[in-house]
């Protein structure tokens, strides 16, 4: 029995196969928690591991005299880290604790957008193979390998991030303090009196104040991961669109263009996008240090 052929796959079917995850089921809905992206967990965690290799490795090796190379940028990185976070977070308590943990977050983060910038094909063709190997059919093996153009990894990072928001608040201000910033802020709590309508304005008041710090913190949260989402999903298309056009390479005059164009193309957008998954990392740290510096602040 002849073996079963595959057609080529159209430009959808290809980069609808690129876009779809390594999971465990598929989703029921549209927020499905049973559902896990195992190729976002591998990568998540791997480059996690990767990112305090290097910096524990530099720090084991730092040396008072002229600093290598990746010393330089790593202490670079740390002064900045630190010089940010005084800006921002005015407890010296606080910063032994919040700098690591922004210095983390853009290390972590800037790796997971580095993922980008490997060519599209390369892992995906490797994890077939494996897959193939195994016994599996390689025409569905599935695999994303940029962590942060997942919502679930981005909106997890964001949800860590408010889940710090909160314990600060608490810790700086009290259970107490915090309870009555929720309800007070920011029109403040009215003078109460004898007079039952002071009171009816003062339960108004704070289920209006309430209302807004709860939108608030919803906003603020889904922006965060939203941005850094919307961001490399977008990144990873354009790469996926750049390659088709080195897919419809042929020896003819449009197929040569094509594949210059597909060189081209790919060469700028790559270097720029240096920039993008750079300033990224970045912005995802400073949002960070600037929500924690607001729980430190009293309303």
């Amino acid at each position: 029995m002849a073996a079963e052929s595959h057609a080529a796959p159209s430009a959808g079917e290809y980069i609808v196969h690129h876009l779809t995850h390594l999971q465990n089921a598929k989703p029921k809905s549209l927020v499905d928690f049973s559902v896990v992206n195992w190729d976002s967990v591998f990568f998540s965690v791997a480059l996690g591991v990767l990112g305090c290799w290097v910096m524990w490795s530099v720090a084991r090796k730092i040396t008072s005299g002229v600093p290598g190379r990746l010393q330089a940028a790593v202490e670079f990185l740390v002064e900045m880290v630190e010089d940010q976070a005084k800006g921002i977070v005015h407890n010296a308590q606080s910063r032994k604790l919040v700098a690591p943990m922004a210095l983390t977050v853009f290390m972590w983060i800037f790796l997971l957008n580095a993922m980008d910038l490997l060519p599209v094909d390369l892992l995906p063709k490797i994890w077939q193979w494996i897959y193939g190997a195994a016994g599996g059919d390689p025409h569905h093996a599935y695999l994303r390998v940029v962590p942060t153009a997942d919502i679930s990894v981005t909106m997890g990072l964001s949800v860590a991030v408010l889940v710090a928001c909160l314990i600060y608040n608490v810790k700086i201000k009290g259970l107490g303090g915090w309870s009555h910033e929720l309800i007070a802020a920011p029109f403040g709590s009215p003078k109460l009196s004898a007079n039952p309508l002071s009171w009816i304005a003062f339960l108004l008041m704070c289920v209006a104040n309430f209302a807004m710090q709860l939108l608030e913190f919803v906003s603020k949260t889904v922006s965060h991961g939203m941005r850094l989402y919307g961001n490399m999903y977008a990144g990873e298309l354009i790469f996926l669109l750049i390659a088709l056009l080195g897919g419809a390479f042929t020896l003819s005059a449009t197929g040569l263009i094509l594949a210059a164009l597909h060189i081209f193309a790919g060469t700028v957008w790559a270097i720029f996008h240096i920039l993008i998954i750079t300033l990224q990392a970045y912005v995802f740290m400073m949002l960070t240090l600037v929500y924690i510096g607001q729980a430190h602040d009293a309303h």
